[in-house]
């Protein structure tokens, strides 16, 4: 498995903007799907967004899509999560993930096999 790491969490105003990184400990993750999914209190884990190991596809949730943005690179073997005109329902643990079967993200966490600690976003009102 590989080890992911997040940074870049922290509180914000509902409107503002964070950008969380995921840094892998192995460069053979530039060759795995990645995906950001978050868990708020409660609720079940749920995705936000995944990118293919080259980059050409990206999905989002569509509660996020024109919001947030995803984007690899993979020479620095790490992956971002842009977020931008943050509403108080983002309130979430923000957990990366990687899949070393396939080069396409799917939607089900049950596919992941390597996740990161998370990472606190907390979107005040």
């Amino acid at each position: 498995q590989v080890h992911l790491t997040e940074s870049g969490g922290g509180l914000v105003q509902a409107g503002g903007s964070l950008k969380l990184s995921c840094e892998a400990s192995q460069r053979t993750f530039s060759y795995y799907a990645l995906a950001w999914f978050r868990q708020a209190p409660g609720k079940e884990r749920e995705f936000v967004g995944g990118i293919s190991w080259s980059g050409g596809t990206i999905t989002y949730a569509d509660s996020v899509k024109g919001r947030f943005t995803i984007s690899r690179d993979n020479a620095k073997t790490t992956v971002f999560l842009q977020m931008d005109s943050l509403k108080p329902e983002d309130t979430a643990v923000y957990y990366c993930a990687a899949d070393p079967r396939r080069v396409v993200p799917t939607q089900n966490r049950h596919d992941y096999e390597s996740w990161g600690q998370g990472t606190q976003v907390t979107v005040s009102s």
